[in-house]
């Protein structure tokens, strides 16, 4: 199990918030806004948020631009990763990823399982790698948002967080593990 270091100092990043949503204005959208809230309270800063419809080229346009953005470190992602007609999220950014995190789907869904039962296997939540940012798609819900910062996403982005983190990978370019040996 991970654990935070205190010696080592928190690192602040910019992160950018997209929701997927057909339905969302800024106004109504309780999942954005929550995770505004938690990246701030965490300290990181909010680089930009969007809402877009659940269209695989809106949701490429604006994950690809903020992908080659220098002022960008992650990307949070929420909606669109269930298997309604209109679910888009992950046909859209896996053609982005230079690697995928198969780890965060899997972890997202074990601790899912928990709350929902077997209608966990129908969450498409994924992560991965693009141009040395790293990227989470979630669920809409408002609760499965807060699960996935709070258990997941979260501590991954907190230089403290050992054995591995990725916040080296993404402001420094530098390998994001430590041999557990060191710890």
């Amino acid at each position: 199990m991970g654990h935070v270091t205190q010696n080592t100092p928190f690192n602040a990043l910019n992160i950018a918030l997209l929701t997927v949503s057909d339905t969302r204005e800024l106004s109504s959208d309780e999942s954005g806004n929550l995770l505004q809230q938690r990246i701030e309270s965490a300290g990181h800063q909010l680089a930009e948020r969007q809402i877009v419809k659940d269209d695989i080229y809106q949701i490429r346009a604006v994950v690809s631009h903020w992908i080659a953005s220098e002022q960008v470190h992650a990307i949070v992602i929420t909606g669109g990763t269930g298997f309604g007609d209109r679910d888009n999220t992950p046909e859209a950014l896996s053609p982005l990823f230079d690697k995928q995190v198969e780890g965060y789907g899997e972890l997202f869904r074990q601790l899912s399982f928990n709350s929902i039962g077997t209608s966990s296997m129908q969450s498409r939540a994924l992560a991965g790698i693009a141009n040395k940012k790293v990227v989470f798609a979630m669920p809409g819900s408002p609760r499965a948002c807060a699960l996935a910062w709070d258990e997941l996403i979260q501590p991954q982005l907190d230089a403290r967080q050992r054995p591995c983190n990725f916040v080296a990978m993404v402001v420094s370019q530098a390998s994001s593990c430590q041999s557990r040996a060191n710890q």
